[in-house]
């Protein structure tokens, strides 16, 4: 089974835009990376993103080393772009690392979500971008068709797996592409990492658990998405069935060693927070026992004074190219 970071530590993409229990699909242990989408259900897989918005901005503020390495790659590939569309945006962060590292292109950052949106926007006045950078706001996919012309890098970071029909998505967003345009998706990757196996109280092995919980989440959410496809996550297919050519992939490493600083500890201990109030009834007494003390500001034992507190964590990106006709 592709592994989803997913959001119960979800980024951009997170739970309160799609993902929860930690806040990133990848990002973070609780998929951050990083949107909202419009859908209105009443159950544990809700994602209030307006809400997540601070975690969302710490998770990929911290995560912003991988981030550049992704685009650095894209540059590669994608040279002197005119227009860069990030789908599912949420607050902007990578939106402004693309206005960064693209200093020609306009940047359009679009999210179901208008407060994610209007912080994207401050952050972009802020960084000196404001000048080529727009919002866009609405139901993706369709929202795109407003967008004024086709795209020649269109970014959907940890954002497709929060539309129901990922392969009708797909298709959307190759239709959006300039000829010659690149689709560039970050899906998949690895569970992100906080602690040590066994932590030396408590029974060894903790993240794995959490781990599952956080697959049987990510699964749920995804049937409770309105229109929602079982799709086999064969991604380079999936870009070839929208019409797509030369499916690349690559994987990117965000490598925090112990010991943490201050920001990696606030978000390792806000991740595991939200994995706390979202599986704690889920998860038994002892392992309950063992996050009580992890987030404890007072213990010795806990990730705000240990040692061997560290961020290891791999995303995966995969490219396809729109023919030229």
């Amino acid at each position: 089974m592709a592994h989803h970071p997913h959001e119960p530590h979800d980024d951009r993409h997170t739970p309160g835009r799609g993902h929860a229990p930690g806040a990133e699909h990848g990002d973070g242990q609780v998929h951050s990376h990083s949107h909202s989408h419009g859908h209105d259900t009443d159950t544990d897989t809700d994602i209030d993103w307006a809400e997540m918005a601070p975690h969302l901005e710490a998770q990929a503020e911290l995560f912003t080393p991988l981030y550049e390495r992704a685009l650095s790659w894209l540059g590669r590939e994608v040279t002197e772009p005119g227009l860069i569309v990030d789908v599912g945006s949420g607050p902007g962060v990578v939106s402004c690392l693309f206005a960064e590292t693209f200093s020609g292109a306009r940047v359009t950052a679009v999210d179901g979500s208008a407060p994610l949106l209007e912080r994207a926007r401050q952050r972009a006045d802020r960084l000196g971008y404001g000048d080529r950078f727009d919002t866009l706001t609405g139901e993706l996919p369709d929202v795109l068709a407003e967008l004024d012309y086709p795209a020649d890098l269109l970014w959907a970071g940890r954002s497709l797996h929060h539309l129901g029909d990922q392969r009708a998505a797909l298709a959307a967003f190759a239709e959006r592409l300039a000829p010659g345009g690149t689709l560039a998706i970050m899906e998949g990757g690895l569970p992100t990492r906080f602690l040590p196996r066994d932590l030396g109280f408590g029974r060894p092995g903790l993240e794995a658990r959490l781990d599952v919980l956080q697959e049987e989440w990510f699964a749920r959410m995804r049937a409770d998405l309105p229109g929602c496809v079982e799709e086999t996550e064969d991604w380079a297919a999936l870009l070839g069935a929208a019409g797509l050519k030369h499916a690349r992939t690559r994987s990117f490493l965000l490598d925090l060693p112990a010991p943490a600083s201050d920001r990696a500890r606030a978000y390792v201990a806000a991740s595991l927070s939200r994995l706390r109030d979202v599986f704690g009834d889920t998860l038994g007494s002892d392992d309950r026992a063992v996050l009580d003390r992890l987030l404890d500001p007072q213990d010795e034992e806990g990730v705000h004074r240990r040692s061997d507190v560290f961020v290891l964590a791999a995303h995966t990106v995969h490219t396809a190219v729109k023919p030229v006709q």
